[in-house]
């Protein structure tokens, strides 16, 4: 079962790679021009209490619930015993 989360993380962490690549490529290709609108959010688990944060009140509540799918996975991961 461990082999099988660690290629699940490998590939995930390759996805991710890839997303970035694509984002890079598509503002290149589109000769860097026009206006990017960033936004963004952040969370800090200490202990069971998330502190939440972000730019907008979209960010936040996007950040809120991965925030708590990632806790509900790691709950049955690691509580229900499947990561064993």
């Amino acid at each position: 079962m461990r082999e099988e989360l660690i290629g699940a993380g490998m590939l995930l962490v390759l996805i991710g790679m890839l997303l970035i690549f694509a984002g890079m490529l598509s503002f290149a290709v589109r000769g860097g021009e026009g206006k990017a609108e960033v936004k963004g959010g952040g969370v800090v688990l200490i202990g069971p209490f998330p502190i939440v944060f972000g730019s907008d009140a979209q960010s936040v509540k996007t950040v809120l619930l991965l925030t708590l799918l990632l806790i509900l996975v790691v709950y049955v991961l690691f509580y229900r015993g499947w990561a064993r």
